[in-house]
């Protein structure tokens, strides 16, 4: 299908240029780009979890207490 595409000056230049380096035409690196592009957006977002892990932080420590946090760590002399 012959279509007219307004591209940005810098996309341009870039397409021109990987057009130049893998000696391909112009019109198929573009369309093997849009391809990529478009099935880049069908995957799923993928998630990831978060393993907690135990910080060493002794019961009744205030975490928000970066003070005490530090004379636990650190021991009463630790400015």
């Amino acid at each position: 299908m012959r279509t007219t595409l307004t591209l940005d000056d810098d996309i341009a230049k870039r397409l021109k240029q990987r057009s130049y380096q893998e000696k391909k035409p112009w019109k198929t690196l573009v369309n093997e780009i849009l391809r990529l592009g478009l099935e880049e957006r069908k995957r799923p977002v993928s998630h990831f979890a978060i393993k907690a892990r135990d910080l060493g932080i002794k019961p009744g420590i205030d975490i928000d207490n970066v003070a005490e946090l530090l004379e636990q760590i650190d021991g009463v002399e630790h400015k």
